[in-house]
């Protein structure tokens, strides 16, 4: 008689962007049995990119921070095992990562938090008090995040935190930071689609100070920081099923027992992991498995917006790479502010560089075609988005001069991003952790269904440094808190 196999051991982790891969990493190395299930052909999320007329395309993987030896993403993706898998290069040797400019003045975003305080003092000469306020928080951030205490915090820590949760613009209003220097600080919280006025200083300030430890971009194309993680996930004996997406999660007696995928196969597995936006997870379960409490409770949050992409092929004479990144930021401060994010890069075709530029985009914008398909949306769609394309390059040329012979290889919409990685409306960023959701958010993981988890972005933060971190916390809540200080040396 063949022994039924236990199942114990058997993971199955939703969807393969950064975050899914590096549960699925994680759960490897501690001896666990990892299936990876993708519902798009190729694995790798928002890493992978796409090539238009030989020239790569980056979807998600625009820089990076805190990559340095011995900083807290470097220590990671070390554990991780990608780290030499992705060629990198370091911004910041000119001394600017990102160049802010505004209607009235040009502020210069430098490596270091000294360089930064020192910045901020020649920009702002009569606010040395407010500064040193701001700069002695970002200290105690980064500092937590070198010793990782945001991954492995204490029950003392938590008070402490706890006066990072007020909301950026009620902490620049308590200091009396001048106009000009709220702008300056709100630029961050565009970096994870939350608007100042509504951004928890603690997000803002890990965000910000990632960058600041140190800040790099992928020499590569997106594919290969894809094949990095992928590459690590079958090394270590990891499966992974792309192009047959989970049709429903199995469920009995309130324990999860694996998933049903599209294709009519079933994967058994006693733990499963959701590395993808967690009403889509939702919609996975069995109607009885979860409360309608929390059902109500996440239907209700509100999420981040989407994003608009344009990339041009430009004259790499006239238009050479830049080292930093530029932000041309529009409107007040306060709300969420416009404008668009600016990167000039090399490409493997000769005198040819690659302009991308970003902005937020609501999605009432592309309302119209929200009941189609990518690839099926006809002329009028294609049209829309060339001349929001457009519009976008001509303003750039206000800053960089004339695009001539420009050429418009692609552009994404939030319909994209949703058809692509299933976020309801196409949201970037996933769920909005503002001051408002802040408890609700924080509720994401307790679906009452035993042995199901959140990882990613959707698990703590955004970003590539948020959504690795959030999948080092969702594998210490799989097997608790001695086990990982023990076993997951970082």
């Amino acid at each position: 008689m063949i022994p039924r196999r236990d199942h114990s051991k058997d993971v199955l982790v939703i969807g393969s962007g950064i975050g899914g891969l590096t549960a699925a990493i994680i759960l490897l190395k501690l001896g666990c049995r990892v299936t990876v299930v993708e519902r798009n052909p190729l694995p790798g999320g928002l890493m992978r990119s796409y090539r238009r007329d030989g020239i790569d395309c980056p979807v998600g993987i625009h820089y990076m921070g805190a990559l340095a030896e011995g900083q807290p993403l470097r220590r990671m993706f070390d554990y991780l095992g990608v780290t030499g898998r992705i060629p990198l290069e370091r911004m910041g040797s000119a001394g600017v990562i990102d160049r802010y400019l505004f209607d009235d003045f040009t502020f210069d975003l430098p490596e270091g938090i000294g360089p930064f305080a020192e910045s901020l003092r020649r920009s702002f000469p009569g606010e040395g008090s407010r500064i040193d306020a701001v700069i002695q928080n970002l200290r105690d951030i980064a500092a937590r995040m070198n010793d990782l205490e945001t991954l492995l915090p204490q029950p003392r820590d938590f008070e402490s935190l706890m006066a990072y949760m007020e909301p950026l613009g009620g902490l620049m209003t308590r200091l009396g930071c001048s106009r000009a220097f709220r702008r300056v600080l709100g630029i961050v919280s565009s970096w994870i689609g939350i608007p100042p006025d509504e951004c928890p200083v603690y997000y803002h300030h890990m965000a910000l100070a990632s960058y600041l430890l140190s800040s790099w971009r992928p020499t590569c194309s997106g594919a290969d920081m894809a094949d990095a993680f992928t590459g690590r996930v079958t090394g270590l004996g990891g499966a992974i099923v792309a192009g047959d997406p989970v049709e429903r999660i199995l469920v009995r007696d309130g324990a999860v027992q694996g998933a049903a995928l599209e294709s009519g196969r079933t994967l058994p597995a006693g733990r499963v992991v959701g590395a993808i936006h967690p009403r889509m997870l939702l919609g996975m379960l069995p109607a009885a498995a979860v409360k309608p409490v929390y059902r109500r409770r996440l239907s209700r949050l509100e999420d981040t917006q989407g994003i608009f992409s344009a990339y041009f092929a430009v004259d790499a004479d006239a238009h050479p790479e830049l080292p930093y990144n530029v932000f041309r930021i529009f409107g007040e401060e306060g709300a969420e502010p416009g404008g668009f994010f600016y990167q000039r890069r090399k490409t493997a075709r000769p005198g040819l560089n690659l302009v991308s530029v970003m902005t937020s985009s609501p999605a009432a914008e592309w309302a119209r075609w929200e009941h189609t398909q990518t690839g099926r949306r006809g002329a009028d769609y294609r049209e829309a988005k060339e001349r929001k394309a457009e519009g976008l390059i001509r303003e750039a040329e206000r800053i960089f001069g004339p695009h001539r012979g420009s050429k418009l290889l692609d552009a994404s919409t939030n319909l994209t991003l949703r058809d692509w990685v299933g976020t309801p409306g196409g949201s970037a960023y996933g769920v909005l952790r503002s001051t408002r959701q802040l408890v609700g958010a924080a509720m994401l993981n307790r679906s009452s269904v035993a042995g199901l988890y959140l990882a990613g972005q959707n698990a703590l933060a955004s970003g590539v440094f948020g959504t690795v971190l959030g999948s080092f916390h969702t594998v210490r809540q799989m097997i608790g808190r001695e086990r990982f200080r023990e076993e997951v040396v970082l």
